[in-house]
């Protein structure tokens, strides 16, 4: 069985609120889903909270299998968010709007994975 990563415990969010607040920060969002209709009413009544913060989904693709990891892991979503700085994150999970959207997010998903990530210049190397 899968264990249910749903919402971030307390220790994890306080880890995430000592990092620097003022500097761009992509999130990436891995999500199995119990209930497809549920995270699809979650996305769209987000969408605009996730705007309205000065964030978007860059990057959005089909999980097609694992080459390194567990093999049991398969995720029905995968994206990821930018934001301007981490402020706006904590800005959108603290709206009244997105406080009420996101019961549907915690009825639809079986467990996730949220990553936060600091962009770093792109070239040739990846280490």
């Amino acid at each position: 069985m899968t264990t249910p990563y749903i919402d971030p415990t307390r220790e994890q969010f306080g880890a995430f609120a000592k990092l620097p607040q003022d500097t761009p920060i992509s999130m990436l969002n891995l999500v199995k889903l119990r209930d497809a209709a549920a995270y699809r009413r979650y996305s769209k009544e987000t969408a605009p909270i996730l705007a309205r913060v000065g964030g978007h989904v860059e990057w959005s693709g089909q999980f097609e299998a694992v080459l390194i990891g567990p093999d049991q892991e398969s995720w029905d979503v995968v994206f990821i968010a930018r934001y301007p700085n981490a402020a706006a994150f904590i800005e959108m999970i603290r709206d009244p709007d997105y406080q009420r959207a996101v019961t549907h997010r915690q009825h639809a998903v079986e467990t996730s994975r949220l990553i936060r990530l600091a962009p770093r210049e792109a070239g040739n190397g990846f280490g």
